[in-house]
């Protein structure tokens, strides 16, 4: 591991300055995912600047009847958060699959919206890596693939974003808040992810220098009809295979409202918004959902190794909105 620095911010416009007077440094949270780069090489800042001691550890209502949830909000705070879990369920279920409680209660919202797009490739040093050398090729195109994108990608990368929480957020129309020398400044969780296209390196729209403060949830009556499904290879906690959060909500039979995103089929959180179009005044039944999924999955782009996640995500898009359906009946 390289030898760094370490700084503690104490207020939120030191902790810019201090990045911006070193641009080699980065904010450190919870570290769960940054200090594991760091222990592989993959990651090689020089210095830390520790921001877990600002004051962004809250949970409040907004004016406008939503949520803000503060950057340095642990994972596990998060999930427990009785109004988090009765007006977005399927996010305080994302949470709770992403990872071991011991990781929850450390890792924080905004370190786990900025942990890298990665697979084993980026990891291993010995190997090139668009994402860790710019122009140095993408292995996992011809080489271990199964758990690759299988929208948005490009021939420089196949990577999948990791995260649970943001497929959640992506899904309720999040709005990210950050801050930079030069004053705040906000991007909806829709824009925050590039699409990876040639340079898979650039991964946010975040402002150079910028320290994310919050996490804004809109008031979505819909969402309080959610629900959050992973599919992993193991029972105990892995990435996902294919994930979805789903909201609905119907009316007279037909779907009234709905929400979509898909996780571990792309480089970032996909919202399916074709599927959400297929979906809205049609009859909530079993065929819509399976129309609305194929629509969507029409543009699937898979590998040799991962066409599996096709049929895995129709098969959830139909599942999980079958069982919302049933509830909303009840």
């Amino acid at each position: 591991m390289r030898e760094f620095g370490y700084q503690r911010a104490s207020d939120v416009a030191g902790a810019v300055a201090l990045l911006g007077a070193d641009p080699d440094a980065r904010f450190l949270g919870g570290g769960t995912n940054l200090v594991d780069l760091m222990k592989s090489g993959a990651e090689r800042p020089a210095r830390l600047i520790d921001i877990r001691e600002l004051p962004l550890d809250q949970i409040e209502t907004t004016p406008e009847g939503g949520l803000r949830v503060g950057a340095t909000v642990t994972n596990g705070d998060l999930a427990a958060h009785p109004e988090i879990r009765r007006r977005y369920p399927a996010l305080a279920q994302a949470v709770l699959a992403g990872a071991s409680g011991q990781l929850r209660n450390m890792a924080t919202v905004g370190g786990n919206l900025l942990q890298r797009t990665r697979c084993g490739y980026f990891t291993d040093v010995t190997k090139p890596c668009n994402k860790r050398v710019p122009g140095s090729g993408c292995p996992a195109i011809e080489g271990e693939h199964h758990n690759h994108a299988i929208l948005g990608a490009s021939d420089r990368c196949v990577a999948v974003h990791p995260s649970d929480m943001a497929v959640a957020l992506t899904a309720f129309d999040a709005v990210v808040a950050y801050e930079t020398a030069d004053g705040p400044g906000e991007v909806s969780l829709a824009e925050f992810y590039l699409p990876v296209g040639g340079t898979p390196h650039l991964e946010t729209a975040l402002p150079p220098g910028a320290l994310i403060t919050g996490v804004t949830l809109p008031p979505s009556p819909v969402a309080a009809r959610s629900r959050y499904r992973k599919v992993r290879e193991r029972a105990s906690y892995a990435f996902a295979i294919g994930s979805i959060a789903a909201a609905l909500d119907v009316r007279d039979g037909a779907v009234h409202d709905v929400r979509l995103a898909f996780g571990a089929v792309a480089s970032r959180p996909w919202r399916a918004r074709t599927a959400e179009r297929v979906l809205t005044g049609a009859p909530a039944g079993p065929e819509t959902f399976a129309a609305a999924a194929d629509a969507e999955l029409a543009a699937a782009k898979p590998l040799p190794h991962n066409g599996y996640k096709v049929t895995l995500l129709r098969n959830l898009v139909v599942a999980v909105l079958s069982e919302l359906a049933e509830e909303t009946a009840r």
